[in-house]
């Protein structure tokens, strides 16, 4: 089946058929699939914040089954070198010249593992990926995959020998998605699959098959470009972002580059939930997942207790929203 062939409704229904279709796979992760999924349609990047064992890995490449995409898993460690990622030019013998080796990089999903533990440098690389979708390698820019997401993976806990990501990078990501433990009955879901025999390194044993492809994503991406936004729902962005930089618990608010990515996954939301415009309850549903790591909290509110949800829990319960 073509693109053209793929007709709005049928790209929604594809795509909302995903959660049910990872759920094979992965128990009570809902909020982060969605999120993976939005993240798609918009083009953008998922950091995805939670402590070891919290199914992560598994979600990714369940997605990627589900959706028929290629995806690659780099683990991130201190010695991790910008080529490791990129890729690299390598001395042919037989040739006597250098050819590209292809990094794991160049893929559609790309789990980036622990990416607070690598060096600023790698770091570096991957922005570039992120936000040109190429790599240069010896001066020259090379294409990545169409689609290409960054999920990338960190500890809360666990700060030793980490690099906390800049804000330029954190800014970068269009979504942060916290993955907490999974509620009681959830986790004996879990292990009442795996004494079942369930095996996560084999999904198709799983019953998992794609449900989705990358022409109900492209389908899926023009019908959001269209998704109608009133001027007072804009206006509505635009003061819940402003009133984050006027925040006295914040030394930074949202930038504007953050009024148009919470714009743009609200539009993404509203489609996905079936509708062709936006309305308020979009906006507040998707202002902490699009704008928690966009803020940064003084240290002394912090000190305090103060969280960045909790920040913006005020502010969306201050901003007057429109009728």
């Amino acid at each position: 089946m073509t693109t053209t062939e793929v007709t709005a409704d049928q790209a929604r229904q594809a795509l909302v058929a995903l959660r049910t279709e990872i759920g094979k796979a992965v128990v009570g992760q809902d909020t982060a699939v969605t999120a993976l999924v939005l993240a798609l349609l918009c083009r953008g990047h998922v950091l995805l914040e939670g402590v070891p064992g919290t199914a992560k890995t598994l979600m990714v490449r369940a997605l990627s089954t589900a959706m028929r995409l290629d995806t690659k898993r780099v683990q991130f460690t201190p010695d991790l070198m910008p080529g490791d990622v990129t890729g690299s030019l390598v001395y042919d013998a037989k040739t006597s010249e250098f050819e590209f080796r292809p990094g794991p990089v160049f893929t559609n999903i790309l789990l980036a593992d622990e990416i607070n533990r690598t060096p600023p440098k790698t770091q570096a690389a991957l922005l570039e990926a992120m936000e040109e979708r190429q790599v240069t390698v010896d001066g020259e820019p090379r294409k990545l995959p169409v689609p290409f997401v960054v999920a990338a993976t960190q500890n809360p806990v666990e700060y030793e020998g980490t690099y906390p990501l800049p804000e330029a990078q954190l800014d970068r990501f269009l979504l942060k998605v916290t993955l907490d433990i999974p509620p009681r009955d959830a986790e004996i879901a879990v292990l009442a699959r795996h004494a079942q025999g369930f095996d996560p390194r084999d999904l198709a044993a799983a019953g998992l098959r794609p449900v989705a492809g990358p022409e109900d994503l492209e389908a899926g991406q023009n019908a959001v470009r269209r998704v109608a936004v009133r001027e007072d729902v804009l206006a509505y962005v635009v003061d819940l972002c402003r009133a984050t930089r006027q925040s006295p618990s914040l030394q930074l608010g949202v930038s504007p580059r953050g009024a148009t990515a919470l714009l743009a996954v609200s539009r993404a939301w509203a489609w996905l939930s079936g509708r062709d415009y936006v309305i308020p309850d979009d906006v507040k549903a998707m202002a902490r997942p699009c704008l928690r790591h966009r803020i940064q909290v003084r240290p002394e509110a912090e000190l305090e207790g103060v969280s960045p949800d909790a920040v913006l829990e005020s502010v969306l319960a201050t901003v007057p929203v429109p009728r």
